[in-house]
């Protein structure tokens, strides 16, 4: 069926291209005044509901190409299930909390920010979010969009709120609810956690070290009798020198081979494939393989941290590459995905002695109140002088930058709440719902 008959509308001769641009706001006032999204929903009443749920852009400034674009597709989609006979609603949304608003008011209030409480630098921020609501609200309606614009979802209006609040105190309610650590991106500067969406990637010179941890005897012989009697270390490589202090273990990939490589009175535990490559990089010379063994048999050797009075076992990660190190990677749970989620499997504590503006806690001993890139230089001395550095140097690679302030960021636990899959079976009943 024509959809104009469908919706009772008048036929129109539409202008031809080259007046469209000057007739349309006369075009989208008549779409407005003739309700063609209501007289869409009347037509589609009582048809199987198909629903869109709009990611909601930040209502922090004008619209631009990507949240356009977005839009544009989205009210393709709709229109395109409408045709397709079903009750296509499209409700828009905006997202009026978090750092991008308070970014902008920021700026906007420049050194008066710091005569403002708390309370009114947040009123400031509803209003900034509520004037551009109403701004890119006429942004959108110009791309000939229909939704309901006038009823959107503002996370910031009450009743949003008030049903979270509600939501979440049903899972406090279950025993669902819980304060743990995670690793995030961190700006130091600007003192604030990121997104993925918040880090920007740019060049950056890095320190780049080569570190032996020095094998315990005794878990050598029960594991490696091999090599009883012997120097035995393994070799990271690292980065972030910074991290060293929250080291906690050590990852190996379970199903490649390691060498026991002899360098004069030492043996080194090296990636099989990467023997050659470290030893041309360290200048071992003349080296000698006493042995070669599967991940999987090293596991649980006990290292020694090689600046802390601490242990640093040998675990297994399928996350170990062999494109570049020694394929014995250096494991701080807090201060990476990985090495995080390494350190759930083992029960490793999610360990991060860095505050807030990235200097060191109380707990990183002599480096307590240094900045981490300022310990960088101070670390490696110290591998230095106790005999545990085998190579230096800097290097440049991509790494993350904040979008803000154009600063490197760090990757560091915080504190957060959590909402457990497991309790209640939560994990169960959100595959049965995808089934």
């Amino acid at each position: 069926m024509d959809v104009k008959e469908t919706l009772n509308l008048p036929r129109t001769d539409f202008p031809m291209k080259a007046n469209l641009v000057k007739k349309e706001p006369e075009l989208l006032r008549r779409w407005e005044e003739m309700d063609i999204y209501g007289r869409i929903r009347s037509a589609a009443r009582g048809r199987a509901p198909y629903i869109l749920h709009d990611g909601p852009p930040y209502a922090n400034g004008h619209i631009h190409i990507g949240t356009a674009l977005n839009k544009i597709l989205k009210d393709f989609l709709v229109k395109v299930k409408t045709m397709e006979g079903l009750d296509a609603v499209f409700v828009p949304g905006w997202d009026c909390h978090g750092l991008p608003i308070e970014h902008q008011v920021d700026q906007e209030l420049g050194a008066r920010k710091q005569e403002l409480s708390k309370k009114e630098i947040r009123q400031r921020c509803r209003k900034f979010a509520t004037s551009y609501i109403d701004i890119q609200r006429t942004e959108f309606k110009r791309l000939g969009g229909f939704a309901d614009w006038d009823h959107p979802y503002l996370t910031m209006s009450y009743g949003y709120e008030a049903t979270i609040v509600r939501e979440l105190g049903k899972f406090i309610g279950k025993g669902s609810v819980y304060r743990g650590k995670k690793p995030v991106h961190w700006c130091p500067e600007c003192v604030t956690a990121l997104a993925e969406a918040e880090v920007e990637y740019d060049d950056h010179t890095s320190h780049s070290i080569y570190v032996k941890f020095p094998v315990e005897a005794s878990s050598l012989d029960a594991k490696l009798p091999e090599l009883k009697g012997k120097n035995v270390s393994v070799i990271i490589w690292t980065t972030t020198p910074w991290t060293l202090p929250a080291n906690l273990a050590i990852s190996l990939h379970p199903d490649f081979e390691y060498s026991a490589v002899a360098v004069g009175k030492d043996v080194y535990l090296i990636a099989k494939e990467l023997v050659d490559e470290v030893a041309r990089k360290l200048g071992f010379g003349d080296y000698e393989i006493l042995g070669t063994w599967k991940g999987v048999a090293l596991e649980g050797i006990v290292t020694r941290h090689p600046f802390l009075s601490r242990k640093s076992p040998l675990i297994l990660g399928s996350h170990v590459l062999l494109d570049q190190g020694t394929g014995c990677v250096h494991t701080a749970p807090g201060h990476g995905q990985e090495d995080y989620e390494m350190g759930l499997k083992y029960g490793l504590d999610v360990y991060s002695p860095v505050d807030d503006r990235g200097c060191f806690t109380q707990e990183a001993g002599s480096l307590a109140g240094m900045k981490v890139w300022d310990a960088n230089r101070v670390i490696i001395e110290m591998l230095r002088a106790s005999g545990h550095l085998l190579w230096e140097e800097t290097i440049s690679h991509s790494y993350p930058h904040c979008w803000r302030c154009k600063n490197p960021v760090i990757f560091r636990a915080t504190s957060q709440w959590f909402i457990s899959m497991e309790e209640d079976d939560l994990r169960g009943k959100a595959l049965e719902e995808i089934k």
